[in-house]
């Protein structure tokens, strides 16, 4: 019964800070409400007494992910925004809507042929996989393995954190001037 209550209260939090970040006007509590929606789910890993995976959640989503998202929040100035909506509108949104419907394709594809979901699906013996084949799995090169995914990662954070600089510099030096 304390399950089905504290999964209730999660989906709450979780579905309540999640309409919150997307109909907010102002852009800094909608990353709180991100925060907070991936504190919920954490919340439900630890529920489902999935540890590894609710730590990973906590340290990496919520704090990692949302201080991305703050950075970028303060390095782009209130110029930027304006008139975003009205250059995206037209073959530019159509084409963005394919390039992600094609993404959520390629997703869902490799999700249904992961190895380790099927092994999820088959072990029903086990509450949680063992750390030794969740270690093998991410760090491995084969079909299935997650380095690559990882790399890109690295390489688009690297990319990031470099953009904030040209940001950063291009702000200084219209300030110098």
């Amino acid at each position: 019964m304390a399950q089905i209550i504290m999964f209730a209260v999660l989906s709450v939090v979780i579905l309540g800070s999640a309409l919150l970040s997307v109909m907010t006007n102002r852009i800094m509590r909608a990353a709180t409400a991100l925060l907070f929606v991936l504190f919920g789910v954490a919340g439900l890993y630890f529920l489902l007494d999935y540890t590894f995976l609710g730590a990973v959640q906590i340290s990496i989503y919520a704090g990692g992910i949302t201080m991305v998202y703050v950075f970028a929040i303060h390095l782009v100035n209130k110029q930027t925004l304006q008139g975003l909506s009205e250059r995206w509108l037209g073959k530019r949104t159509i084409l963005a809507a394919a390039l992600a419907l094609i993404g959520l394709v390629v997703v869902v594809g490799i999700f249904l042929k992961n190895q380790l979901l099927n092994a999820v699906v088959a072990s029903t013996t086990s509450a949680e996989l063992p750390m030794e084949k969740i270690g093998t799995t991410l760090m491995s090169g084969d079909k299935y393995g997650y380095v690559l995914p990882f790399e890109f990662i690295s390489l688009f954070l690297l990319a990031c954190i470099i953009g904030g600089l040209v940001i950063l510099n291009k702000t200084k030096k219209g300030e110098a001037e």
